[in-house]
């Protein structure tokens, strides 16, 4: 297991975490230490506590919207699917029926060979 330190609001913090994933944990609490920074720009000095509770209320509303997208995604793709298995159904309808239709014409084309041979053939 790894280690790393996680400065967050100029505070170090130490972490550990699976080997191979120390960039991005590193890469997360900047992005968190961002918001932090963000807030006290905003806000200035309203404490630790506050500013970390806001930071961490930022990034439920973040996730919160992305699941409400990805919710809403998946419903399209949903009916997306639905869409192209019902195109499916319906182009394997509309080829059995031009075969049909082909097939029909075929014949009818056969029948009019053997009369016109009959019709034209020398006596």
């Amino acid at each position: 297991m790894a280690q790393i330190t996680v400065t967050i609001n100029g505070k170090a913090f130490r972490m550990a975490c699976d080997d191979g994933e120390e960039d991005r944990l590193m890469g997360l609490g900047n992005r968190f230490d961002g918001w932090i920074a963000e807030l006290r720009d905003a806000f200035g000095e309203i404490g630790d506590l506050r500013l970390t509770v806001m930071a961490g209320i930022m990034a439920t509303d973040q996730l919160a919207e992305l699941e409400r997208k990805n919710a809403e995604l998946e419903i399209e793709l949903k009916r997306l699917k639905e869409a192209q298995s019902q195109a499916s159904v319906s182009k394997t309808r509309h080829e059995t029926e031009v075969a049909e239709v082909i097939d029909r014409t075929a014949a009818r084309l056969e029948v009019l060979s053997e009369h016109l041979s009959k019709t034209l053939k020398p006596q």
